[in-house]
């Protein structure tokens, strides 16, 4: 299987790479980046010194025939035109940018600053979140590869969606690694500035907002607005979703369609006291938390993932293994944290 991946001098990118090095299956025929075009890998990254990779040179634009199977790793704007005549060309995409999740094409001035010109292929492209889209998934040319809070918050409330228990909006409070940003530099992801702090961002208007109100409305049939607060944690990476709405269930009976809907799925892991990020850091594992406040009448539900991971990268190859028929846990399974 011969793969090549745009942008892959990002976060996300260099994650691709990491886990695609175990795959003895695939060739990494091309790899882009206009920063380090000429370079070799080993050059920009000396931690893949020593691996199969090591000598591939960045290339500033991808050829378009070169490969079966494209990975975009490309701000919103390049990989919308770039996914579009890769599709063009009979091939595979996984496009990790926004520019294929949300369906109404008119939120995206507001919320990308961009007219999104493809709406037929945007009617087409498939949500790649598996424990929801899994049988779309295995058919699809185009995999809209979800944010890292909408991954986050949707897994935490995909049972609950799905059995029609939720009353009313949806309060998510989610705190994310420094990494989400992205890796070009910023000045309030300079070391003296993140580190020791945490804060409160877009609280009004996030970009995922749009995004999980979508699905939200694919999965249950009616809109429901979800009262979002991202938060910046001083660490590299991780995320930690904290979500909650009424309900009348019992807290047992909140916890038994939970265990209904994911006791099989081999990426969520339903755990008994609240997540921990160190747990889930450098694998495609999602920890759900669930419980009921009785005082109030709400459901809590809490997960966490690697926004690198489960809410980028892992994600993106767990996406992989389905559309090209490998077993879905392929290699994804063995990835396992850093400890400590």
């Amino acid at each position: 299987m011969k793969v090549s991946i745009a942008g892959a001098s990002g976060y996300t990118g260099v994650e691709l790479l990491r886990i695609l090095l175990k795959y003895k299956e695939v060739e990494i025929v091309e790899i882009s980046s206009r920063q380090y075009e000429g370079k070799a890998l080993k050059e920009v990254f000396p931690f893949f010194i020593g691996s199969k990779f090591e000598n591939l040179k960045f290339v500033s634009e991808l050829d378009k025939n070169s490969s079966d199977f494209y990975f975009l790793c490309l701000p919103h704007e390049p990989s919308l035109q770039l996914a579009k005549e890769l599709i063009d060309n009979g091939k595979k995409v996984i496009d990790l940018s926004a520019a294929y999740r949300i369906k109404d094409a008119s939120l995206y001035p507001k919320f990308y600053k961009f007219e999104h010109k493809y709406t037929d292929l945007l009617e087409k492209a498939v949500y790649g979140l598996p424990e929801i889209h899994r049988e779309k998934i295995k058919s699809a040319n185009l995999i809209a590869n979800p944010g890292c809070y909408p991954t986050a918050t949707l897994l935490a409330l995909y049972p609950s969606l799905k059995n029609k228990i939720v009353k009313g909006n949806i309060i998510v409070n989610a705190l994310s690694g420094i990494s989400g940003a992205g890796r070009s530099l910023k000045q309030q992801f300079h070391y003296p500035e993140a580190f020791g702090n945490s804060y409160a961002y877009s609280p009004l208007n996030h970009r995922h907002i749009p995004e999980m109100e979508d699905q939200i409305k694919q999965i249950i049939g009616k809109d429901i607005k979800v009262r979002f607060t991202p938060h910046i944690l001083p660490v590299s990476r991780g995320m930690i979703s904290n979500v909650s709405f009424e309900t009348d269930l019992s807290k047992e009976e909140l916890k038994a369609i939970y265990r209904e809907l994911y006791n099989n799925e081999p990426f969520i892991r339903l755990i008994e006291t609240p997540p921990q990020i160190k747990n889930i850091v450098g694998s495609n594992y999602c920890d759900i938390f669930v419980e009921k406040d009785e005082r109030t009448n709400m459901a809590v539900i809490i997960s966490a993932i690697d926004n690198l991971g489960k809410g980028a990268s892992t994600q993106a190859v767990q996406n992989f293994n389905i559309m090209v028929g490998f077993e879905e846990t392929h290699i994804l399974r063995d990835l396992f944290i850093v400890y400590p």
